[in-house]
């Protein structure tokens, strides 16, 4: 026991009793000041939630119509006004589909709300990111009618995507982060206050997220609704399609076998009339993919940056610098350039109709069809392969694993056509088609002069990637001159006739599309041309015709007419039944004054091939109205005076119009 205290003692503090007190007094001051603090904080996010957390369940449905805006203020701001209903019908979908499946996220447990984060991550990544890339390419939305349009060649649209996927990356980057952080902040900020409520609107999100696949929406022609709600009625019908209950869905138009009449015997040096006997001669035909007339040189010039070999191969060739494609896809355009029918022909029409190969076999003239295309896209092979030739190869004779996009290498080609065309008999016609400038385009980085080149189809690379084209076109070129240089020495060069063109252009977004088969502006359809004839092979008639006529506005239409008549068949008795059906003439022949007054229609939609987007056109002369499935009416242009095609004439071309709406009897929105 401790010693009894005694008065006189002085009583001592308890001093560590007193120091830890005093030392604690300032951090439990602090921790007054801190949960203060907190509580003050704490009370702000409520009264957050309470005024303002309910907004963030609206704030997707805001970006998407936002983003819209941004890249197409300009079609909405037109769009007619009984379009109005149908835009805000799908952005209230949009509205009630993001806010709901946010909400669910937002819930404080369950599995049920990671499903919902996941889910709603995902879905804007694919919906909003895919529509986005696909805008800028495109200058319209993925809808159904694309989607099922490229399930019919699934191969090739996974590979091009594969090709830009860096481009596509930085597309579905954003929506990504957009995405989390609304994710985050909603579960931040709102909090259901009614259980029953909250229950109810949990119930609801998985029946609207079925909902949103089959709910219709205007999503062909104006596309009056919201980039995402054409992409999920898009995704819808694909699974209709896959699980069979489509039946009402657009079918796919791809080539067919071909049932051709069978052909009289014919006569390749037949004499009509007054005019003289014609001499016997073979015939080339050089075609080659996408090339637009801008990058070639349908001309001799002292420079070709593009078709440096080919331009040296053939000096003296005469130009076609005015040449057009009818449309611009290569199963239209190959039935255009072998048949001389329009591309608004009928389906059973183009795959009954004679073709160049049927004429040259009814004559006795020996046949030839080389290509590097790849003859299982979108079973083009139907097409070709009762073709009456002695020597036909496709792009997998050439190499069995070549890319169903790009084919073989056009250089393959070019030793096949030099190891066999000598075994022809004359005289012969030949279709020699090279396909390497397809997209994503064939490249050697070694032996690529235009630069900055980029495979990216990123809108800011705009340059860059048709830096890419060209030096595709570069690489081509090597193949074309080489093959080009081996006819010119062969044995029988001097009686063979040389014809060049390309099936169709490419678009680097002069008017918003990219590639090809989305419209019939110049971009897509100008197209390099030339004959070359040496000296004897045409008469002075035909050569004065074909000087004349070079100038003058010419249309793959007129090479079915010209290559009959350059081996003696277009004054065949026998074949005039099917000349009557064509509308071209033949350009080393003068043209008459019906030639004034030709009108031509122009389309990627055809019986031989469906389009992804539906587009129209019709040319008189230098004028063109054009129309695409999302424009309110035809546009008009001079091509001679506007060749960039700026200046719409708009009633100058009302004629036009009324036989374009005639002929394709489904005219672009708003008329």
């Amino acid at each position: 026991m401790p010693p009894p205290v005694t008065r006189d003692q002085p009583i001592e503090p308890a001093t560590d009793c007193y120091v830890n007190n005093a030392a604690r007094a300032p951090s439990a001051s602090r921790n007054t000041v801190f949960r203060a603090a907190r509580v003050r904080a704490l009370r702000g996010v409520a009264r957050l939630r309470r005024r303002y957390g309910a907004l963030l369940l609206a704030v997707p449905a805001l970006l998407v119509v936002g983003t819209d805006l941004l890249l197409r203020g300009d079609r909405i701001a037109a769009l007619p006004g009984k379009y109005w209903g149908s835009y805000l019908a799908a952005a209230v979908e949009s509205a009630l589909f993001w806010g709901l499946l946010l909400f669910v996220a937002a819930r404080r447990r369950g599995a049920l709300r990671h499903v919902a984060a996941v889910a709603f991550v995902l879905l804007a990544v694919c919906a909003m990111g895919t529509q986005v890339y696909f805008h800028k390419a495109y200058a319209t939305y993925l809808n159904l009618d694309a989607t099922l349009f490229g399930t019919s060649f699934s191969h090739s649209v996974f590979g091009q995507l594969k090709a830009d996927a860096e481009n596509i990356l930085t597309k579905l980057t954003p929506p990504f982060l957009l995405a989390a952080a609304l994710v985050f902040l909603t579960r931040m900020f709102v909090r259901p206050r009614r259980r029953r409520l909250a229950m109810g609107l949990t119930t609801l999100a998985p029946v609207m997220l079925v909902a949103v696949f089959v709910i219709p929406c205007s999503y062909r022609k104006v596309q009056a609704s919201t980039p995402d709600v054409i992409y999920f009625h898009a995704l819808g019908g694909l699974a209709k399609k896959v699980m069979g209950l489509g039946d009402n869905l657009q079918v796919q138009i791809r080539p067919g076998l071909r049932n051709p009449p069978k052909m009289p015997t014919l006569s390749a040096n037949s004499t009509a009339g007054s005019l003289p006997k014609k001499p016997a001669r073979n015939v080339v035909f050089v075609l080659t993919e996408s090339v637009r007339a801008d990058v070639a040189c349908s001309a001799f010039t002292d420079s070709c940056p593009a078709q440096p070999e080919t331009n040296a191969a053939v000096p003296n060739r005469i130009a076609l610098p005015q040449l057009r494609s009818n449309a611009s896809t290569t199963a239209i355009q190959l039935a255009v350039l072998w048949s001389g029918l329009e591309p608004s022909a009928s389906r059973q029409e183009l795959h009954a109709a004679p073709l160049l190969f049927d004429y040259a076999h009814a004559a006795g003239i020996d046949t030839a069809y080389w290509t590097s295309h790849h003859m299982m896209f979108a079973n083009s092979r139907l097409w070709v392969q009762d073709l009456p030739t002695s020597h036909r190869i496709g792009a997998t004779d050439l190499d069995p694993l070549a890319d169903i996009d790009l084919g073989a290498n056009d250089a393959f080609l070019t030793e096949r056509v030099e190891k066999e065309i000598g075994e022809l008999k004359e005289p012969f016609f030949a279709v020699i088609h090279f396909g390497n400038t397809h997209v994503p385009y064939m490249v050697d980085p070694a032996q690529s002069p235009f630069q900055p080149s980029e495979d990216s189809k990123d809108e800011a690379k705009n340059e860059a990637y048709k830096n890419y084209y060209k030096n595709a076109v570069y690489l081509q070129d090597k193949s074309i001159g080489r093959m080009l240089r081996f006819l010119k020495k062969a044995p029988f060069a001097d009686r063979t006739v040389i014809v060049y063109t390309s099936d169709h252009g490419e678009a680097f977004r002069e008017h918003g599309q990219l590639g090809h088969t989305g419209a019939i502006l110049d971009e897509e359809i100008r197209v390099p041309g030339w004959v070359d004839a040496p000296a004897g092979t045409l008469s002075d008639a035909e050569k004065a015709a074909l000087e004349k006529n070079k100038t003058a506005l010419l249309f793959h239409t007129d090479f079915t007419p010209t290559m009959l008549d350059l081996m003696g068949l277009w004054d065949e008795p026998q074949i005039a039944s099917y000349k009557g059906k064509m509308v071209g003439h033949s350009f080393i022949r003068p043209f008459g004054p019906e030639r004034e007054t030709m009108t031509l229609a122009m389309t990627n939609c055809s019986g031989v091939w469906g389009c992804a987007y539906k587009n129209w056109g019709v040319m008189r002369g230098s004028l063109k109205v054009e129309g695409r499935e999302w424009n309110a009416g035809y546009r008009c242009y001079d091509v001679l005076a506007d060749p960039l095609e700026k200046n719409d004439l708009g009633a100058a071309c009302n004629d036009l119009v009324d036989y374009a709406n005639k002929v394709f009897g489904e005219p672009p929105s708003g008329k």
